[in-house]
């Protein structure tokens, strides 16, 4: 790994790596030679002054980046610490494409590129999946040197892998040369917490990485976060042919999940006939009725009175059910809402054997185990105005009336909270032989791979519900207004829960494949890649309050091929062009349950592709590298419930018709720009901005006009920028001033079924900006984050918008020795 910054000179401290608590680098002084032989085969660093010019994510292989045909960006330490990143979460405004996922709960890393999953690697090897809605780590960026970001489907050397594509998290190494540096900060919300970073060399061969880190934070709208971490590695160079990296990783974590942000009130402006407006109580009739067979008259659904209806009516706004309610301050996370506790451990074991100045074998051993344990609030859904299936105002999906004959407008019923305990543990391996060659003026690299992997799950979830869905006595208590919400007393396991889901899963899948780069001329470069891909999934059920008992284990394996191939051509020195398409798969219900489908008893793999067209372009003697990308990218044999299978009659009804179809799909289409500038050790840029059409095509539905929908929680437009500069002689140290900007169009949150076929989440720009000092050992760095103070929705949520923070600050302090 080749490093360009010394630890302990004041002149290179200037422009030192700037660092966060959470991100914390040790500055890293030039390694000895021996250091300077470890090189990353997953990802190798060549910097022009500030800039990454090579990566190794796309291919495996040390590659510049203009020579790459492949969508591939990076993110390095300079700007990630002087945005205080302190989360992945925090990271992704740096990449075109990249942006939190629509419906995920706010529940961990659920993230998207192009707005399809993504999976996670350290170095290169599994670090958790999109694991939907059950559970999900947030990953925390406080042991990472850069992030890479390959776009589109990688099964062949990632196994088993999303659509959007890889996310590889660089982590720290050993060094060889003593460094240490102490880092301490405090913000807004009661934030404060001190990290340790140590590294040395404990013989001539062997060296040690140690970083602690601990922090809390009370969070804006009480929404806390706990994290202690230890991270360990052993950097063992056995021989000039042979080096052993070991690694270690404990996370404890408690993150408040905030499920319903604001919500959306259910109002449905097509029950009202006509556009949204200033209403009165005839706008809201109550006809529904119908005649029984004596004659007599029956109403169907809560009967407002004229007062009711007025009262309703005069609560009602021009943008509900279109647009989230501020509740402001107030937070609709119940203190029967628990922390999601997860707790991570993962060993890792590496080892390089060098055959020949152009030939390794790699070989990656990987076990990771993470837990998980949170109570969440799922339903708090204010039903205010709509007529579903003929019928207004009908239970539960009506506005509250209480026994007094109070109505309460604003009142959240059918209410649940789950309850989710699981477990997941992962065995990975890969063997990676590279073998150059020459023949003529052509050269190339041979890339053989060969990965395994097997993951043993758990899940158990619990619902509790309030009288919409508990008959018990013992109900939630309905919150009357949300506004100002009332809480039921007592902890979650109080209000008789029933367990929803319960099961034990495990996979299996084993791949094998073979990869060629090839170096036809210094202009052109050609990548071709293909793998199969064997997995086998075994699930069983061990009994929910609907399906007792436990059932027979549900099995299904699956097999295929997926390939890539890519051409880039150097026009000149300063301009590529390069074209990538691709093929991946990963078993359909991975991470689900797996029904018993005599019809399909083995459902295809949700498969993905992808088509880019791209150029790259330098400047400045490369202290600028750009990117511009069109691609497709798009993920199919998706399931859904075929509309033709009916669950309440019996298998003679049903017979030959299939429970399940598999030919739903997502996709996306757009173009990417990625630009970053680092001149005269003065200025630093980052900017990158996407236009992208995502959309989920439904073939279930009847309507042909409404099988193809925008995707939940994916805006079309995005932007964001980073400029730095630098201050040199400023009382005897440096100023670095720094000014950001990010922008998300708008988003919808849309759902028919809860009578809100149009309702979306505004966009919004948000400006942060940093200043940091540098003098001597000590680095002093204060950031701010939105500086207008703008009232925004950081992600989607079901139905409804997560609040981005306000205006807050923190203060870093680093001290390194």
């Amino acid at each position: 790994m080749q490093f360009s910054r010394s630890l302990n000179s004041k002149s290179v401290l200037a422009t030192a790596v700037k660092v966060a608590l959470l991100g914390g680098v040790v500055a890293s002084a030039h390694a000895a030679d021996k250091a300077q032989d470890d090189i990353e085969r997953i990802s190798v660093y060549n910097k022009h002054n500030a800039l990454i010019l090579e990566s190794g994510t796309a291919t495996k292989s040390n590659m510049a980046l203009m020579q790459t045909p492949a969508a591939v960006v990076i993110v390095d330490k300079d700007l990630l610490d002087s945005q205080t990143a302190n989360t992945l979460q925090d990271a992704i405004r740096n990449v075109s494409g990249f942006t939190q996922a629509g419906n995920n709960y706010g529940i961990g890393d659920n993230l998207a590129i192009r707005g399809l999953g993504v999976n996670y690697t350290y170095d290169g090897m599994y670090g958790g999946a999109s694991l939907g809605n059950n559970y999900n780590p947030t990953r925390s960026m406080t042991n990472i040197e850069s992030m890479e970001v390959l776009k589109g489907p990688a099964t062949g050397l990632y196994g088993i892998g999303a659509a959007g594509g890889v996310v590889n998290l660089i982590e720290k190494k050993p060094q060889f040369e003593e460094a240490y540096e102490i880092s301490t900060k405090v913000g807004s919300w009661n934030t404060y917490g001190l990290m340790l970073d140590a590294t040395n060399a404990i013989t001539d061969d062997l060296a040690y990485r140690v970083v602690l880190n601990h922090e809390r934070s009370d969070g804006y709208r009480d929404l806390q976060q706990d994290r202690d971490e230890v991270y360990a590695s052993l950097k063992f160079e056995a021989s000039n042919d042979h080096s052993l990296l070991f690694s270690a990783a404990y996370i404890d974590d408690a993150v408040q999940v905030d499920s319903v942000g604001d919500p959306v009130r259910i109002v449905n402006w097509d029950s009202i006939s006509g556009d949204p407006r200033k209403l009165t109580g005839a706008d809201l009739p109550n006809e529904s009725k119908f005649t029984d067979e004596n004659g007599i008259v029956e109403y169907l659904g809560i009967q407002l009175t004229d007062a009711q209806r007025e009262q309703l009516a005069a609560s009602i706004s021009t943008s509900d059910g279109l647009r989230p309610i501020d509740l402001g301050d107030t937070s609709l996370v119940s203190p029967l809402s628990t922390p999601n506790e997860g707790k991570e451990l993962r060993f890792k074991l590496r080892h390089d054997w060098h055959l020949g100045e152009e030939s390794t074998l790699t070989q990656q051993v990987l076990w990771r185990q993470y837990d998980s344990d949170l109570v969440r609030q799922t339903g708090s859904y204010n039903y205010v105005y709509w007529e579903r299936s003929g019928n207004i105002n009908t239970t539960p999906r009506a506005p509250l009336v209480t026994e007094d004959g109070q109505l309460h407008p604003f009142a959240a019923r059918r209410q649940e909270y789950r309850r989710a305990v699981s477990d997941e543990q992962t065995w990975q391996y890969f063997g990676d032989l590279q073998i150059g060659w020459n023949f003529g003026d052509i050269s190339g690299e041979h890339l053989i791979s060969a990965n395994y992997e097997n993951r043993d799950m758990s899940f158990k979830q619990w619902s509790a519900y309030d009288a919409d869905g508990n008959k018990s006595g013992n109900a939630i208590p309905y919150i009357l207004d949300i506004r100002n919400p009332n809480w039921g007393a007592g902890e979650f396991m109080d209000y008789d829960p029933i367990v929803r889901s319960n099961y034990d899963k495990s996979l299996t899948a084993y791949g094998i494949g073979a990869q060629e780069v090839l170096y036809l001329t210094d202009a052109l470069t050609m990548r071709a890649g293909v793998a199969y891909t064997k997995i086998e999934q075994e699930y069983q059920h061990l009994g929910t309050a609907r399906a007792q008992g436990v059932e027979p284990e549900n099995d299904t394996d699956d097999s295929g091929m997926t390939y890539t191939f890519g051409v880039n051509y150097q026009v000149i020195p300063e301009l590529s062009a390069f074209i990538n398409v691709g093929k991946g798969r990963t078993a359909f219900g991975v991470l689900s349950s797996i029904s018993n489908n005599v019809s399909v008893p083995n459902p295809p793999d949700s498969e993905s592709e992808t088509l880019d067209i791209g150029i790259r372009f330098t400047a400045f003697d490369e202290d600028l590298l750009g990117s511009i990308v069109v691609f497709d990218t798009k993920r199919t044999n998706l399931r859904y419930a075929n509309p033709e299978y009916d669950e309440q009659k019996g298998p003679e009804f049903n017979a030959g018709i299939p429970r399940y179809k598999y030919d739903n799909n997502e996709t996306t289409k757009g173009v990417e720009f990625d630009l970053n500038l680092a001149l005269a050790e003065a200025w630093k840029l980052n900017v990158n901005a996407t236009y992208q059409d995502a959309v989920s095509i439904r073939h279930q539905e009847i309507d042909p006009d409404k099988r193809e929908a925008p995707k939940k929680g994916i805006p079309e437009k995005m932007a964001g920028t980073w400029l730095t500069h630098t201050l040199p002689q400023v009382m005897g140290g440096e100023l670095e001033l720094s000014l950001g900007m990010q922008y998300v169009g708008e988003r919808t949150v849309n759902h028919p079924s809860f009578g809100l076929p149009t309702a979306k989440i505004d966009s919004f720009t948000r400006w942060d900006m940093s200043a940091a000092y540098y003098l001597d050992s000590v680095h002093v760095q204060l950031n701010i984050e939105n500086l207008a103070d703008e009232t925004y929705y950081s992600k989607a949520l079901f139905l409804g918008g997560l609040p981005g923070n306000e205006r807050n600050a923190k203060l870093t302090v680093n001290y390194q020795f």
